[in-house]
């Protein structure tokens, strides 16, 4: 009995500087500062692009204990104000809400929260099904009510997921954080920058692991095969394996139809989709960019998130100028869309689908964690050409700039867009 998940409410990052990640998502990314949570203990700040929400958490042990020293400790606000987690405020708590407190040596991207209908029945279903708890239904509320949420540790490293049902609550975000009132509207949105949600989370997995992420995503969240390719194999998946890249990428969703599992919220709603690539190295072309994320990142993990854009070029134009420098492959530009019906394939080129995608450079220290701008015309899947320019893009940065002496056979060149 697998369990059913809800939309994807948002993703957090832990970093040990908030002031840099914070103001590349601001100022080279264009999402928008719109709720925050200070305490003397912990720095929480969402930021949000279209229905698209990071969750940046800041590292206890980032200098020292310096964690707030950048900003002016919060206001205690009114009593009936503050959000209440048992018998703890938000001030008197200094552990992150909705999330835990990972002792990672590096920046990573590590929890992506999804809403469910019952928290409590989940864990308790997926208790039974040997899933570990990080943190338990836990139920925190203010004057807009309750949230209750618990953390589940994944199969994938460091990655979790926190359940979350938000059904009671009137807020604008969560308890137990300010939300600026003057940035929490969508009319003041970037229109250069047309972001609207994640289409699609990576992991860079060891080899050898695919089918064991894919098992346990299926029999406990009910997510189901999507494949990449018409040729893929089942058992093999999409394989990229020539000109010094050796990929294996297995992509997964979740399947709304499921008649079982952690209850939807609201079935009936349009939510966008956003799949899951599970991508592991070859040994044959030697070591790439999967191998690199696991040496630097320390585990498996969240390699790259995929941001959908209703115009890619005006959102790559918006971001460069801002200092955001993009992988530009030779070819990026899909056709034939492997899922639409091959009745329409004959049919004009104005009515084919295709898609566009393009990689950001790392935005962390580590080359671990970067974003993908993809705009789709119709395409729903991937595009075989597209995946092999863009991690080609990807081999050939980290064989030149950073030096990468095994990452022979890779291109020597990497087009950039940069202000």
């Amino acid at each position: 009995m697998a369990a059913s998940l809800s939309r994807l409410h948002h993703i957090s990052l832990h970093v040990s500087n908030a002031e840099k990640v914070a103001n590349d998502l601001v100022s080279k990314f264009k999402f928008r500062l719109f709720a925050s949570r200070l305490t003397r203990g912990s720095r929480q700040l969402a930021f949000r692009k279209g229905a698209a929400v990071f969750l940046l958490n800041e590292r206890a042990n980032r200098s020292h204990g310096k964690v707030n020293e950048e900003l002016p400790h919060p206001p205690h606000p009114p009593r009936s104000q503050r959000a209440k987690v048992g018998n703890l405020t938000q001030d008197s708590s200094g552990r992150c809400l909705y999330d835990v407190s990972p002792e990672f040596s590096v920046d990573t991207a590590s929890n992506v929260c999804f809403e469910v209908e019952d928290v409590e029945r989940s864990f308790i279903h997926l208790q039974r099904q040997g899933c570990s708890f990080l943190v338990p239904p836990t139920t925190v509320q203010d004057d807009a009510g309750p949230v209750t949420y618990s953390v589940v540790k994944s199969v994938v490293g460091n990655v979790c997921h926190t359940l979350i049902d938000r059904t009671r609550y009137e807020g604008a975000f969560l308890p137990g954080f300010d939300v600026h009132e003057r940035d929490s509207g969508l009319e003041d949105e970037d229109t250069s920058c047309p972001i609207t949600h994640f289409d699609h989370i990576t992991y860079a997995c060891p080899r050898k692991t695919t089918h064991q992420v894919m098992r346990w995503y299926e029999q406990l969240f009910g997510f189901k095969r999507f494949f990449i390719d018409r040729e893929e194999d089942l058992d093999e998946g999409f394989v990229i394996n020539q000109e010094g890249i050796g990929l294996r990428l297995t992509a997964m969703e979740y399947w709304k139809c499921s008649k079982s599992g952690i209850v939807l919220p609201s079935v009936d709603k349009k939510e966008p989709d956003c799949k899951f690539v599970i991508a592991e190295s070859l040994p044959e072309q030697g070591r790439n960019q999967v191998d690199t994320f696991l040496e630097q990142h320390g585990a498996p993990g969240i390699q790259h998130i995929g941001l959908y854009t209703e115009d890619i070029v005006s959102t790559a134009r918006a971001m460069a100028g801002a200092g955001c420098a993009v992988f530009l492959p030779s070819s990026c530009l899909l056709h034939r869309d492997l899922h639409q019906d091959p009745s329409s394939l004959k049919a004009s080129s104005e009515n084919r689908r295709y898609l566009l995608q393009v990689f950001t450079k790392p935005i962390f220290t580590e080359d671990t964690f970067f974003l993908e701008l993809i705009e789709r015309r119709g395409a729903t899947g991937f595009g075989e050409g597209n995946i092999r320019a863009l991690w080609r893009s990807v081999q050939a940065y980290m064989a030149t700039e950073r030096g990468d002496s095994q990452g022979e056979g890779a291109p020597k060149t990497a087009h950039t867009v940069q202000a």
